[in-house]
């Protein structure tokens, strides 16, 4: 691991708005702009004819980084390695491009305190937002509060999970991308990742702002203490860092009968929902044992409980209609979230308002991350079939299958001896359609949802 050359501190206000308005950040972000026009999908120069201005560019990206080091002292190591890097690949003609010296130099995990900002730039694409690994420049910040510190430093141990806020960022980020992770950068071959960002304060925006829009739309009054959620961005950040903090250490527990994150696995698309799902009710769980237990603070205690909020809104407003039908996992977790607490009587659609029964939500949305626990563990002595037939009947039992499904007329309808990635692509793009009530809720929310694109915490809800 990298050393750190200098005690990290923290950025105050007014130094962060310095730097974001410096020349240097602003000469960096438009040569990194101007020189993303310039490349292929993969990275490397698309024309050799642009290869004089993508130069010049490179040059003014190295006199900028030069120019905010001392901001960023705590970063030096990465930052030298990355000006090493931008003019090793401008020297060599700007081929597809390889930074994975200063990319293990980049270590923000050692360095998780609240307020420290870093300069992060890298060939990459961006979850959910490019898929081309164009040249990126972001500015952040981590958020770190002291009651993350403690639950990080006990119970809830993830040593790669950090925490960040945007200050200011270029195309690749103006998108619906919320995460910053060093598997997305362009590299010669594969380390051992030692982290992963996450941008809580864009999941923090754009959740108040579909919460306050689909509220208003179903006519679902808010219990006080979530109606909290609305009016404070700060509070809400806060509580995504947690749900996250728990969510992202669950993919590496629990009776696991896979890959936990699944990678270069061909599947149907409904065991990653029941995956993500698993993590998010893990951390809906959790948040219930850490409310109730008396030996919790009362900051701690209080975050717990909007963690709980956070998951089922989140879920059942945003993911649900969030994206295209292709193969959404996401949105059919948010769609199996809501039918289960449908049928179990806790969410109720009458007269065309929408109401929950608050004091007995814990119990069935706890209920339902049971039945995707048993649906693992007994999966470990499956054949992977097997498995993927029974995780179908949990969801199917729930959601209602698209009508012309061959997984919904049983497994004799499936070529069970053929090999499993033609029973994969029996599965179809769309195979759980949304319901009556979120074709309805779509077409009123669908603008809403598309506005959140590219949202900071700066922005007005």
């Amino acid at each position: 691991m990298t050393q750190i050359s200098a005690k990290p501190m923290p950025a105050s206000d007014a130094e962060v708005l310095q730097i974001a308005n410096s020349d240097a950040w602003l000469s960096l972000k438009a040569a990194t702009a101007e020189f993303q026009g310039l490349q292929a999908k993969d990275g490397s120069l698309a024309d050799s004819a642009a290869a004089p201005r993508a130069t010049e560019l490179i040059e003014t990206a190295i006199a900028s980084i030069q120019s905010l080091k001392a901001h960023f002292e705590h970063d030096a190591e990465y930052l030298e390695q990355l000006v090493a890097d931008l003019q090793k690949w401008s020297d060599a003609g700007f081929g597809v491009p390889d930074f994975l010296d200063s990319l293990v130099q980049f270590q923000p995990q050692a360095q998780r305190i609240d307020g420290l900002m870093h300069l992060v730039l890298f060939p990459m694409y961006t979850q959910n937002g490019s898929t081309s690994r164009h040249l990126e420049a972001v500015l952040v910040q981590v958020m770190w509060p002291e009651f993350i510190a403690n639950l990080e430093g006990t119970d809830y141990t993830n040593a790669l999970f950090v925490p960040l806020r945007f200050v200011d960022f270029t195309e690749g980020y103006d998108t619906n991308s919320a995460v910053l992770f060093p598997e997305s950068v362009a590299i010669r071959e594969t380390p051992s990742f030692t982290w992963g960002a996450i941008f809580q304060d864009r999941e923090a925006a754009r959740f108040r702002k579909v919460l306050l829009e689909a509220a208003s739309i179903t006519n679902l009054q808010l219990p006080d203490d979530a109606a909290e959620l609305l009016a404070d961005q700060h509070l809400t950040e806060e509580t995504f860092i947690m749900w996250d903090l728990i969510h992202d250490r669950t993919h590496m527990r629990g009776d696991l009968p896979f890959d936990p994150f699944m990678i270069k696995q061909r599947m149907p698309f409904f065991l990653y929902s029941l995956e993500e799902l698993r993590c998010d009710l893990t951390a809906f769980r959790e948040s219930m044992k850490i409310a109730g237990n008396p030996k919790t603070d009362e900051k701690t205690a209080k975050m717990a409980k909007l963690v709980q909020y956070a998951v089922i809104f989140d879920r059942i407003f945003r993911f649900a209609i969030t994206g295209s039908r292709v193969r959404n996992y996401d949105g059919l977790g948010g769609q199996l979230l809501f039918a289960w607490m449908h049928q179990h009587h806790v969410l109720h659609w009458t007269d065309t308002k929408l109401s929950i029964d608050w004091d007995q939500v814990p119990e069935v949305v706890a209920s339902l991350g049971d039945a995707i626990d048993e649906l693992y563990w007994k999966s470990i002595d499956r054949p992977k079939l097997a498995h993927w037939l029974a995780a179908y009947e949990l969801v199917s039992a729930t959601v209602t299958p698209n009508p012309a499904s061959q997984w919904a007329k049983g497994p004799e309808a499936l070529p069970l001896t053929a090999p499993l990635r033609e029973i994969t692509d029996q599965v179809m793009d769309d195979e759980f359609p949304l319901s009556m009530f979120y074709e309805a809720l779509n077409k009123k929310m669908s603008s809403v949802i598309e506005s959140t694109k590219g949202m900071t915490g700066a922005t007005e809800i």
